[in-house]
């Protein structure tokens, strides 16, 4: 499954809309990202499975990139 994670860059970060970043992973499960994810300084605002349309509405974009976690 392919998730995408909203986060800040820094866990002391008030998410602000503006400053929001993403990114894409592959995982089995939600929690599988999280713990991924746990030892970088993000404060991660949500993650989301995407799949079907989205997924290859997502998959045109430039910024779309595959991270390995």
């Amino acid at each position: 499954m392919i998730f995408k994670v909203y986060y800040q860059e820094l866990r002391t970060e008030v998410p602000v809309r503006e400053h929001t970043r993403v990114l894409f992973t592959e995982a089995n499960s939600e929690r599988e990202v999280r713990q991924a994810l746990k030892n970088r300084p993000y404060n991660i605002e949500f993650v989301q499975k995407i799949e079907n349309s989205y997924l290859e509405y997502e998959k045109q974009s430039p910024n779309f990139k595959l991270e390995q976690l």
